[in-house]
């Protein structure tokens, strides 16, 4: 993943066409805060890391899984080698389906 400093929220939001209100909402933020946040308020971690999954990686959160976690989270810690390999393989197998 990125480093999450470097998010800039207003960017992403402008390159998207959104405007505050579409751009938060899906981060559960409203828009006056999100307001605050594309102002230069610190922007809470739990917050940055929603921006990262939603808006950088393009994670769909809604068809994302409790299992899937949980089987993320097994792999990397009971066989990291083999967790290493997937999220190589995903990576590239993600490239050629974009």
């Amino acid at each position: 993943m990125k480093n999450l400093t470097a998010i800039n929220p207003r960017e992403i939001r402008r390159k998207l066409g959104l405007n505050q209100n579409e751009f938060w909402s899906k981060l559960g933020v409203t828009q006056s805060g999100g307001s605050r946040y594309e102002s230069g308020r610190k922007i809470p971690v739990p917050t940055k890391f929603l921006l990262q999954l939603i808006y950088v990686e393009q994670i769909d959160l809604s068809k994302l899984k409790r299992e899937d976690i949980q089987v993320a989270n097994y792999l990397r810690a009971q066989q990291p080698e083999q967790f290493k390999a997937l999220k190589k393989q995903a990576k590239a197998w993600s490239k050629m389906a974009n």
